[in-house]
């Protein structure tokens, strides 16, 4: 089978790096960025294009969500299997004489950071049963854990990786501000940010909740809404409702 991946960002690059390392044959990288390419194909060793886009029986989509329309027209091979990356959008958004199918990773990606891809959650959706074996065979090599799912199961596996991941990253940024505008290392936080995300494994989230707004500390949420403004201040606001709202405070 010759599989090529288009694309040049964060999911592209640990995409093609993992089939790779797993001995899945990739045969091209396509895209527009040429550095980012020639960057890829140098790593891992696979030729790469801005040009021609190579036929292949299987073509993999990673770009992102508003392109990818737009990029699978550029695919004519007929009766091939392309899949797209999203967790948001259906397999229909793609355009062209050929199978249809979603090989989404769940996983937040960066180039910079190296993954255990065995560990990754892949889902698989296709057309027909044909399709999702041979999308099964390959997220198999790569990961101990595919499942298949539906669009409407997708789209909320989306949304909430966007509130465990997005989100939770976002308030670590903000936070770090707050440190730096103190000259408080932010290294000093690390341990707390750890166990936090070590306690979930052991403790359902709702149950782990600690701090201020759970235990309706006034005085507290008080003293930390003076030591705030603008968009921290509101941040602040909307969490500690949110919290008090969950648990009846």
């Amino acid at each position: 089978m010759q599989i090529v991946i288009i694309g040049s960002g964060n999911v592209a690059f640990h995409l093609a790096k993992a089939f790779v390392l797993n001995n899945i044959p990739l045969t091209q990288i396509f895209g527009r960025n040429e550095k980012e390419l020639s960057r890829i194909s140098e790593e891992i060793n696979i030729p790469f294009s801005t040009e021609k886009l190579d036929e292949a029986d299987l073509y993999i989509i990673c770009v992102s969500d508003h392109s990818v329309e737009d990029v699978s027209g550029f695919i004519t091979t007929k009766n091939c299997l392309v899949a797209h990356t999203s967790g948001s959008l259906p397999k229909e958004v793609l355009t062209g004489e050929y199978r249809k199918s979603s090989f989404y990773p769940l996983q937040t990606f960066s180039k910079s950071k190296a993954l255990d891809y065995s560990k990754i959650p892949f889902f698989i959706e296709a057309e027909n049963e044909e399709d999702r074996k041979i999308l099964f065979s390959i997220a198999s090599k790569i990961s101990e854990n595919v499942m298949e799912s539906t669009y409407e199961k997708r789209k909320y596996i989306h949304l909430t990786a966007v509130f465990a991941c997005n989100f939770v990253n976002h308030l670590f940024a903000r936070a770090k501000e707050i440190s730096d505008s103190q000259e408080i290392p932010f290294d000093h936080f690390l341990p707390l940010i750890d166990e936090t995300v070590q306690k979930i494994y052991e403790i359902d989230p709702k149950s782990a909740q600690t701090g201020p707004a759970v235990r309706n500390d006034k005085r507290v949420l008080e003293l930390h809404e003076q030591l705030l403004s603008g968009e921290s201040l509101e941040i602040y606001k909307t969490m500690n409702h949110s919290i008090q709202k969950m648990y009846e405070l």
